[in-house]
């Protein structure tokens, strides 16, 4: 671990973007809607993705009995002592597929938000899937957007049709594409989600995602190593050895491949994933942000290259 903070020049970090968009620092509160996910409940499929523990790579709050709108306040409260009110929040919610909702149930979840919209609050961050994204959401988070910036975050993962089906994503590039083309379209941020070292996705999978993910014209990457967690599928295969995940030099020369072919203009929102300790199987090398930014500047010093470098044509 090191506390040194590394300010990259040869790739786009979320931090410096959100102080040019907002004028001061801007920090994210995960929030718990309490949506569901059309792989767990048999629309699609079930038992979730494969990496995806029962959580949904949420909070677990609402189950806990912590209402929505408890949560937000309790939340603000906390950053505000934290930061001394000094910086802005952007609600994030994270848990499922929060557009796998009815009309009536994503009115109330906004209605909450909208409450609260201006100061310290000044964006909504959506996460949900490419598939669970139906027009009359679009025009619902639309509407919201002419009060709060609105960004929909949407799963890809990789962009290799197999892999997707093999982790039991289940849902096509092609929709992906289409719902990022739609969020674009309502004129919405869009920020995208990916794995890098899924099985049998390999390095040039990564390429081939950052690629994909170039053209799509999102503005905000979100990329993290594969991780095991206790509640997911993958954790079987992991005990039993079917599994293997990267070690931190291969991760770096992999997410260098994948920045070198993501538009330059494009926001990288995170680097690494994190777990609880007590939730995380593998891998066990440094998850600290600090050190993988660190080590990915001095990748691409090395080899002379930065972000863009090998965009597709359309992303220049």
């Amino acid at each position: 671990m090191t506390d040194r903070v590394t300010v990259p020049t040869r790739f786009r970090t979320l931090r410096p973007w959100l102080l040019a968009t907002f004028g001061r620092p801007v920090h994210r509160l995960a929030l718990d809607a309490g949506s569901s996910c059309p792989n767990r409940d048999g629309t699609r499929g079930h038992g979730g993705c494969a990496y995806c523990d029962v959580e949904g790579s949420g909070t677990g709050a609402l189950k806990s009995g912590l209402d929505l709108a408890r949560q937000l306040e309790l939340g603000l409260e906390r950053l505000a002592r934290r930061e001394h009110g000094t910086s802005g929040v952007i609600a994030y919610l994270q848990s499922y597929s929060n557009t796998y909702v009815s009309p009536e149930r994503l009115d109330e979840v906004l209605a909450v938000i909208e409450a609260r919209a201006g100061d310290p609050l000044v964006a909504l961050s959506v996460a949900t899937r490419p598939d669970t994204l139906p027009e009359w959401a679009l025009a619902r988070l639309a509407s919201l957007d002419r009060r709060l910036s609105v960004w929909v975050e949407l799963g890809l993962e990789t962009a290799d049709e197999r892999v997707l089906a093999a982790i039991n994503r289940l849902h096509s590039v092609a929709e992906f594409e289409d719902a990022v083309a739609r969020v674009r379209g309502a004129g919405l941020v869009c920020v995208a989600h990916a794995i890098l070292g899924l099985p049998d996705d390999g390095r040039a999978g990564a390429r081939r995602t950052a690629e994909v993910l170039a053209q799509s014209g999102v503005e905000g990457v979100k990329v993290h190593q594969l991780m095991v967690l206790k509640k997911t599928q993958f954790a079987a295969r992991w005990r039993e050895g079917a599994l293997d995940v990267l070690d931190a030099p291969t991760y770096v020369a992999w997410l260098a491949d994948f920045v070198e072919r993501l538009g330059p203009e494009q926001v990288l929102h995170r680097l690494t994933g994190d777990a609880a300790g007590d939730e995380l199987l593998a891998p066990h090398w440094s998850l600290d942000k600090n050190d993988v930014r660190a080590a990915l500047e001095a990748e691409l010093e090395r080899r002379g290259t930065r972000q863009g470098e090998f965009a597709p044509p359309r992303a220049r």
